[in-house]
């Protein structure tokens, strides 16, 4: 594979084609032969697969009926980016309850500091790290100071994020570049960060929060919608990633699909805007923060805030483009997607 360092700097060789290219895939040998044994192999590939998805599929029955029970994390330490309002807090205050130990991470100070009180009072240990982990830099270095004051991190949960307010032809070129640094760039430096650690240790569990826009794209919040994508491709990737290394069943992975929060005041004057306030329900941070909780302690990939909307969200995109925007226009009360900055 060509370097990335290299590209533009080594002239474009043209892959084999035709002749040149089928005496690559037979490996010189007869035409007639490697058909022969191409087929053979299909019907060999194809018993292997029925042979060991049976026992995948009787799980998966059997989780109809039963609930996986709950693991303990009591003692653990969890990683919040994002930790000291909205969502971040409530994750925090939930996986306290469960007894682990948390660091929390943020930009604001100020309420960290008043969330790591509150975490210290129900009996874990708390601490505050300023840092922006839109940068690999801080990143490192807040690493390094979570494991020289609080250990190593066994629960990385990627939080932090912004929602702005902007269509791709609002706002500056270093506005969409700061919503994709904090939104997804942070997800792949806290990884890089805390997933050796991991590895090493051959336990963990990685949470982020991604967006019912990564499976559906909402006109007028296209960076947002892009970087939510972009989390979702990342942590399916990164759980493929961790079957292939054999650490299926130590590294865990949940990402986190919630609708409609009530988080910032902004998002909800949007909302009202829209006028769709009263027409779509709307969930507290607490409820989904323990939604989220409940569902990686019982190592669910995806967890859907409410719960009810998973199949709708995962089929959404099969459905003819021209009948989903019917279905928002409807919403909308056929008045289609304003421009929301002013």
């Amino acid at each position: 594979m060509e370097r990335i360092s290299d590209i533009g700097a080594t002239p474009y060789e043209p892959a084999p084609r035709g002749e040149s290219l089928r005496k690559l895939q037979n490996g010189g040998r007869s035409s007639g032969l490697e058909t022969l044994k191409f087929a053979l192999s299909v019907v060999l590939d194809c018993l292997t697969f029925v042979v060991l998805v049976i026992p995948i599929l009787v799980r998966y029955a059997v989780g109809l009926f039963v609930t996986q029970p709950k693991k303990k994390i009591a003692g653990q330490l969890a990683l919040v980016t994002g930790g000291a309002n909205g969502l971040g807090r409530e994750i925090c205050l939930q996986l306290a309850k469960e007894g682990c130990n948390i660091a929390v991470n943020d930009l604001d100070a100020t309420n960290g500091a008043k969330t790591v009180d509150d975490l210290q009072k129900m009996g874990v240990k708390a601490k505050f790290y300023k840092a922006d982990i839109s940068n690999f830099d801080a990143v490192q270095g807040l690493r390094k100071e979570i494991e020289n004051s609080l250990g190593s991190v066994d629960i990385l949960v990627n939080n932090a994020g912004v929602l702005p307010l902007m269509s791709l032809r609002e706002g500056k070129p270093e506005d969409i570049q700061k919503v994709l640094e904090i939104n997804l760039l942070s997800h792949f430096w806290t990884l890089r960060a805390f997933i050796e650690g991991m590895v090493a240790r051959r336990s963990g569990h990685i949470v982020a929060i991604a967006s019912a826009t990564s499976y559906v794209p909402v006109g007028r919040l296209v960076s947002y919608v892009a970087s939510k994508y972009g989390v979702r491709g990342l942590m399916e990737a990164l759980n493929d990633e961790i079957y292939f290394d054999g650490l299926e069943n130590e590294i865990h992975t949940t990402t986190v699909f919630p609708c409609f929060m009530n988080t910032r005041k902004e998002v909800i004057n949007t909302l009202q805007k829209l006028d769709i306030l009263s027409r779509m329900p709307i969930f507290s941070t607490k409820r989904t923060a323990r939604a989220i909780v409940s569902g990686m302690l019982r190592n669910q990939r995806h967890v859907f805030m409410p719960k009810y909307v998973g199949p709708f969200l995962t089929h959404y995109e099969t459905i003819p483009v021209d009948i989903r925007r019917v279905a928002t226009k409807l919403l909308l009360k056929n008045k289609g997607v304003p421009k929301l900055m002013d």
